[in-house]
């Protein structure tokens, strides 16, 4: 079996490629996004990644540059990603952060810290993020 960083790196490849991530999850897991909020249990974790998933056209993160601290069952993360939407627009660099627990080899809880303002379009509330 995996140990647990290797689970959480599993996790973003499955990601990118769009491979089954559900079969990492426990049946109770609890999964945090900004902007999306708390889904309890992996018919809403499902639905929360089917609703962010719809809103882009891919993504990669960059493996090799991860910065990986475990603690016991929890395993954090922090990287970069590249990726577009759907309508042509892309960012690069985009800092993010996972906090993962597990449990029995499983993922049971994740928290994930990133601003979900991809390509920072949101520029009405964030005037610093004009181009």
């Amino acid at each position: 079996m995996a140990d647990n960083p290797e689970i959480a790196i599993e996790y973003l490849r499955r990601l990118d490629t769009g491979g089954d991530l559900f079969e990492l999850f426990t049946d109770d897991a609890v999964v945090f996004l900004p902007k999306w909020g708390v889904a309890t249990g992996l018919e809403e974790v499902r639905r929360m990644f089917a609703d962010v998933g719809s809103g882009l056209a891919g993504i990669k993160h960059d493996l090799d540059g991860l910065n990986i601290i475990t603690q016991g069952d929890t395993v954090v993360l922090e990287g970069t990603s590249a990726g577009s939407l759907p309508d042509g627009g892309t960012w690069d660099n985009s800092r993010w952060c996972d906090v993962f627990e597990f449990t029995d080899g499983r993922i049971h809880r994740l928290h994930i810290y990133m601003d979900p303002d991809y390509c920072e379009r949101d520029t009405a509330r964030y005037p610093w993020h004009t181009s």
